[in-house]
């Protein structure tokens, strides 16, 4: 199975709920209302984090597995029943622990209508049985996403996401917006993937095998597992504690319109995360030069992808969102918007060195660059946000994206094309600084907006890899020409 070709199946196992996502956000706003909408935000990020319970194991069970391609099923088989066995057991724990801590973080922490605090506590039981659920369901994702079968993960998780995004509407609309029902549906979403995921597993891994977990196999899986945890606990801290101070300094209504524009920039990036998801089992298995070449053709490609996407979505931004949340959000939050848009294209290339730290067995230096970012990155954003509000937020955001991606690729070894994306980050620098003319009109805008996306199409061109341009050439009907011209 090609690199190529699954991340094809990630990029549309990915895009279908985000298309689905963005149709649903205005209906979630008006059915729930801001201050429900800002917790319910809140609370799928706690369930994100709180997932540091997997141990790491899911993806230290994809590398394991992937690395065992070759090697006779049963010792595929041992690799998934010890990191399942001890998955189970560390979600159950992650649940109490976070019982407690979920009415605390509700009940004293946030900023929410009182009115509303009935509800959200009685919803913290729900969120804590939500831990061994989004557990498990990474080490059964891992050993597929292991053995390559990037079709079958897909399928599965945009039947599940369409169903997290569907349900609770259904539910809020047939009975009204409490949050615990609310919440119990999505949950019920969540566990109805884990069904059918573990299903797969059984056809695809262990169908013949004995159920024997191999002690043996504990300490290395940890090991690794270990070094992804603290990555899986310092990541999701750096990402999320805007949105925590934003919430306990402004309340849960900023909370709920910042999220609006931060989700949308951050899922514009399925693409590189779709390529970098499908590399990662191959990267298990090369070495040397040939690791190198994948790695230099990811980063080209990535920036031939999105940075003529990312320019577009800079000038479509304000009118989009206008449309789609309101002229009122859209003010508020159209320029922060657009410094995260900037902010999650450097993210993209970063994704690219990360992936090949832990394919190589190095998930190491990524927590360790992390740790160098940490207690630099939290002070910095508490001044920024109470200093200059939301776009000091989204400007300190985004320039750790910019050091998180130069200290990956020193640690990997090198920083691929540095002229090209040089040249990349300065059109799209240009596209933010012009996008915020106001004496330009709409129409101006747009047409300008237009010019330098095919500028950065046209040096996506040239720099893309043999297999982009291939691609390009089979699926545009002038792609051959284009690309002629070009080069």
């Amino acid at each position: 199975m090609s690199v190529s070709r699954n991340s094809a199946y990630n990029l549309v196992g990915a895009a279908l709920p985000i298309v689905l996502a963005l149709a649903t956000v205005p209906v979630y706003l008006k059915l729930v209302g801001p201050d429900r909408y800002g917790v319910l935000a809140i609370a799928w990020l706690l369930l994100g984090y709180f997932g540091l319970f997997d141990l790491g194991l899911g993806r230290a069970t994809s590398q394991r597995i992937a690395a065992l391609r070759d090697a006779p099923p049963a010792e595929r088989a041992a690799t998934f029943w010890t990191a399942l066995c001890v998955n189970v057991v560390m979600g159950a724990v992650g649940a109490l622990l976070f019982w407690p801590l979920s009415y605390y973080l509700f009940g004293h922490f946030f900023r929410v209508d009182e009115a509303l605090r009935p509800e959200v506590i009685a919803a913290a039981p729900l969120l804590a049985l939500a831990v061994p659920v989004a557990t498990t369901t990474g080490v059964l994702t891992g050993a597929l996403q292991g053995r390559e079968r990037f079709l079958e993960v897909n399928i599965i998780s945009v039947l599940s996401t369409t169903l997290f995004q569907l349900l609770p509407l259904a539910v809020a609309w047939l009975y009204g917006p409490y949050l615990p029902v609310v919440l119990l549906s999505a949950l019920g979403a969540r566990a109805l993937a884990l069904l059918v995921l573990w299903q797969r597993c059984q056809v695809d891994l262990v169908r013949g095998q004995p159920v024997r977990p191999d002690r043996k196999l504990v300490k290395p899986l940890l090991s690794y597992g270990g070094w992804v945890m603290l990555t899986s606990m310092i990541g999701p801290l750096l990402v999320v504690s805007d949105r925590f101070l934003i919430g306990a300094i402004l309340g849960a209504v900023v909370v709920g319109h910042y999220a609006v524009v931060f989700q949308l920039a951050e899922r514009i990036t399925v693409v590189p995360m779709s390529l970098t998801n499908a590399m990662f089992p191959r990267l298990a298995t090369l070495t040397g030069e040939d690791a190198n070449r994948l790695t230099a053709s990811a980063i080209t490609a990535v920036l031939a992808i999105m940075t003529p996407v990312m320019i577009a979505g800079v000038f479509i931004l304000d009118p989009f969102l206008s449309i789609w949340v309101g002229a009122d959000i859209a003010r508020e939050v159209g320029f922060v918007g657009k410094i995260l848009l900037a902010g999650y294209w450097i993210n993209s290339l970063s994704l690219v060195p990360y992936a090949r730290l832990q394919a190589t067995g190095r998930p190491d230096l990524v927590t360790k660059v992390l740790l160098v970012e940490l207690p630099v990155y939290l002070p910095v954003l508490y001044f920024a946000l109470t200093s200059f509000g939301l776009v000091g937020a989204a400007v300190t955001f985004s320039l750790r994206l910019a050091v998180d991606y130069v200290l990956l690729s020193l640690v990997a070894g090198r920083i691929a094309a540095p002229w090209a994306t040089l040249g990349c980050a300065v059109l799209l620098l240009a596209g933010l600084a012009i996008s915020e003319i106001a004496s330009l009109s709409l129409m101006a805008l747009l047409g300008i907006g237009a010019l330098l996306t095919a500028v950065a199409m046209a040096l996506g061109l040239w720099i893309a890899p043999p297999q982009l341009r291939q691609i390009i050439t089979r699926v545009l009907p002038w792609g051959r020409q284009s690309i002629a011209r070009v080069r």
